[in-house]
């Protein structure tokens, strides 16, 4: 079998980036370290109540892109306006730890980011006030596991990073550290 290594993202972490925060902010205690704790990514459908294909599609380039299996993700209420009743599936959804989801954000930081069309950078504002980090892709052919011609319809999808900081700064400077493109 294979040795495990540790991710690559991980280990800049460990070296680079808790000094620089240790300095920036002035942190003694080590616990209060900002960190990442999980990355959450949610892959909408609305079209799903009518072709149960694009559910098992969805499914499909969710779990090639986050290396994990999705959840499906059901209306809790009916809404009539969008014809969806209790218990139509909506949408996919995975919640990454660990080492996937360090693996899953230096493709993100890395490889998928330098791909978009006219990327210019993240929008550093993209916090919600609390230390995370909120972000939508157009869509998901953007990464490199994704073969265009397997593709049936282009989706979107929303990328929610879940930190231990507790001020959007401490956020910013954390992804910042670790490789985000962030805009100037």
């Amino acid at each position: 079998m294979a040795e495990k290594t540790t991710p690559r993202l991980l280990e800049k972490y460990k070296t680079e980036v808790i000094a620089n925060l240790k300095k920036e902010f002035g942190i003694n205690n080590p616990n209060r370290i900002p960190k990442i704790q999980k990355v959450t990514v949610n892959m909408g459908i609305g079209e799903a109540k009518a072709n149960a294909k694009a559910l098992e599609s969805a499914l499909d380039s969710l779990t090639k892109i986050a290396g994990q299996k999705p959840v499906v993700n059901k209306a809790r209420k009916s809404i009539s306006n969008f014809k969806i009743r209790a218990g139509y599936p909506v949408g996919v959804s995975v919640t990454l730890r660990g080492e996937r989801m360090y693996h899953f954000l230096d493709r993100l930081f890395n490889i998928v980011m330098p791909r978009i069309k006219d990327f210019r950078g993240v929008n550093p504002k993209q916090t919600d006030g609390r230390g995370n980090f909120n972000m939508g892709l157009r869509e998901q052919i953007i990464f490199p596991e994704i073969k265009f011609e397997s593709v049936d319809q282009i989706r979107g999808m929303d990328i929610a990073i879940t930190t231990s900081a507790t001020t959007d700064e401490e956020c910013i400077a954390l992804l910042r550290d670790l490789g985000m493109p962030f805009r100037k």
